[in-house]
């Protein structure tokens, strides 16, 4: 069910919207209605600086054939973004998840941000917490005092990362630091070496460095690369060290195409200098404009070989990319994402826990609600994928984990990450017949006939529209139990039965001797003949004026409660109308004589 509230504030009761009556826009055609809004559009202007026109785009048709180096940034961009930043306990809990997950590369803070983030750093190296295949990152601005402070931080690490990282932009550099792009340079290339003098200090320590170009998609590209190669020769990058440069969209300004050329320019660029090898190529999506995951899945396809980001996409503003999308869209596309994603609830809790911040219900694969259909015709499509699935898995003699994955809306099988079936489909008011029949078979092990399906969901719908809500599966079950197993005023009930079956002219031949009880209480003994239990029952109430036709009846085994047992369905005409019964019973043939029952009794 949906973790969020169930009830919310009302809407205000004066609405101050103000309705489009504008003059339509030039060009636009006569069948599109749309008027201009009141919004002031004169105010925004696109504020990428496009990249050179490329001399041709290679991205477009290329796919992503291994997973990227993961870099999360939970504990340093995701925690900066929090009401209530991370705590001593927090910080650990989350790392520890992203070590259990398979990340090697963990920036794990701020260090010259605040006493806690110092301590944190601290305390994952003096207490030996970091595996040693992990390298840890650390965060500093371009300011001496700062680098230092980062450096005392990380003394003693084995593997170690120290991203450096200023804006670039022109916005930024004149709006925000006063400066030049000479005097921005500059302040680069002094860092960088600073960084690069405390590090040959560092004994026993591994260090790498990362160059992030703050506001870059943004920026210049011409001035963007030479801030990086600067950088990069400072730092001797070389195939054995090599040095990440970090391109983020840090306000995403401009759809994900857009940020793909810049990254296969810069790319280029790199190659053209004879350092590509030298050079790891990241990048850090935010999602301003709701594009994070395109724009870090193109960037792929554009060069790049890292991805930064955050578990279920938290960060400043609308958020950085989050990892577990772009992973599990790799694993729906047959790439192994080199994490371990299958058990999306618990990582879900944890990254709840640590943030104090819920997960959308319809987050891509974690949310509530994404394995969840309401609808018929979704529910039906579904229900329809299961059947195929299963259909396949027997004629192959296989299990159906091991088949390939097709069914309808489900872009991967819940269970790959960890959930079950249970949530898939849901049932209210705009739910079918097939959602109502899928919940009764993959809850409670009861395939409902075709043609009882209409019948049972519009049952289903009365009562969701009665109730004004979500009905479970229990509820679910109960409306079958009392229209189909257990009817309020039954006609008769079973009290006892003997079967005999002896040679016909016709072929065996079943006779029964029935015990039955009256609606008043009242004990009334039976005997009919038929090809069945069923047919032998209908005959025996047709000699006492209790007439019908028996179009179909069916029985198959079902797993209620620990106890193995058998559901059959009767159809039945009753004066031209048909009328369908259900029962339960330890044997088939007892299940068969209790929906006879039933549906004689619905008829009345």
């Amino acid at each position: 069910m949906n973790r969020l509230a169930d009830t919310f504030p009302a809407p205000p009761e004066h609405s101050l919207l103000r309705t489009p009556a504008g003059p339509p826009a030039c060009g636009q055609p006569w069948w599109n209605p749309q008027a201009g809004s009141a919004l002031p559009v004169h105010r925004y202007i696109g504020d990428t600086p496009p990249p050179p026109e490329p001399e041709h785009r290679d991205w477009p048709s290329r796919t992503v054939e291994r997973a990227p180096l993961w870099c999360p940034v939970d504990l340093r961009d995701g925690n900066q973004s929090l009401p209530e930043p991370m705590d001593l306990h927090r910080k650990r809990t989350m790392f520890d998840l992203l070590v259990r997950m398979g990340f090697k590369e963990i920036e794990v803070g701020y260090p010259s941000a605040s006493a806690v983030e110092f301590d944190f750093v601290r305390d994952l190296i003096t207490q030996r917490r970091v595996p040693d295949d992990v390298t840890i990152s650390v965060f500093t601005p371009a300011k001496p005092e700062l680098i230092d402070r980062t450096f005392e931080a990380i003394e003693g690490a084995s593997r170690v990362m120290v991203n450096l990282c200023h804006a670039t932009a022109c916005r930024w550099r004149e709006t925000v630091f006063g400066m030049t792009a000479d005097e921005v340079e500059r302040l680069a290339l002094d860092s960088a070496a600073h960084i690069a003098r405390r590090a040959a200090g560092l004994t026993g320590s591994r260090v790498r460095f990362e160059y992030t170009l703050e506001t870059f998609n943004v920026t210049e590209p011409d001035f963007a690369l030479r801030l990086a190669l600067g950088v990069a020769g400072v730092w001797q990058a070389s195939p054995g060290l090599p040095v990440t440069l970090n391109l983020p969209t840090t306000v995403e300004a401009a759809s994900p195409n857009v940020f793909a050329d810049q990254v296969e320019w810069f790319d280029r660029r790199l190659r053209a200098a004879g350092l590509r090898d030298a050079v790891i190529l990241s990048v850090h999506p935010h999602n301003d404009r709701g594009t994070a995951v395109a724009s870090a899945e193109l960037a792929l396809r554009a060069g790049a070989d890292r991805v930064e980001g955050t578990l279920f996409g938290n960060g400043e503003r609308c958020g950085n990319v989050c990892l577990a999308t772009l992973g599990l869209n790799l694993l729906r596309e047959g790439t192994d994402p080199q994490l371990d994603l299958s058990r999306l609830d618990e990582i879900r809790a944890t990254v709840e826990y640590c943030n104090r911040l819920p997960v959308h219900p319809r987050h891509p694969y974690a949310g509530d609600l994404v394995h969840t259909a309401f609808s018929g015709t979704h529910q039906d499509a579904i229900a329809k994928g299961f059947a195929a699935l299963a259909r396949r898995a027997a004629d192959t003699g296989r299990e159906p984990g091991s088949l390939p994955w097709d069914v309808p809306y489900l872009p991967v099988d819940p269970r790959d990450i960890g959930r079950t079936y249970e949530s898939v489909v849901r049932i209210n008011s705009q739910s079918g017949k097939g959602g109502v029949a899928h919940v009764l078979e993959q809850l409670h092990g009861i395939t409902v006939p075709v043609a009882l399906r209409p019948e049972l969901a519009r049952l289903v719908q009365e009562a969701a529209d009665r109730d004004g809500t979500e009905l479970t599966a229990d509820r679910v079950w109960e409306i079958f139990d009392a229209a189909y197993l257990r009817p309020a005023r039954p006609l008769f009930t079973l009290r006892d039965h003997r079967l005999k079956t002896a040679p016909s002219e016709h072929g065996p031949e079943v006779r029964a001797v029935l015990d039955l009880e009256r609606a008043d209480g009242s004990l009334l003994q039976l005997e009919g003949a038929g090809d069945g239990p069923a047919a032998a029952l209908v005959d025996a109430l047709g000699r006492t004026g209790h007439r019908g036709e028996l179009r179909a009846v069916t029985t198959q085994p079902v797993l209620r409660a620990g106890d193995s047992a058998y559901v059959a369905f009767a159809e039945l005409a009753v004066a031209g109308r048909a009328c369908h019964g259900a029962g339960l019973a330890p044997d088939p043939g007892t299940a068969a004589l209790r929906a006879v029952l039933t549906a004689f009794g619905r008829s009345a």
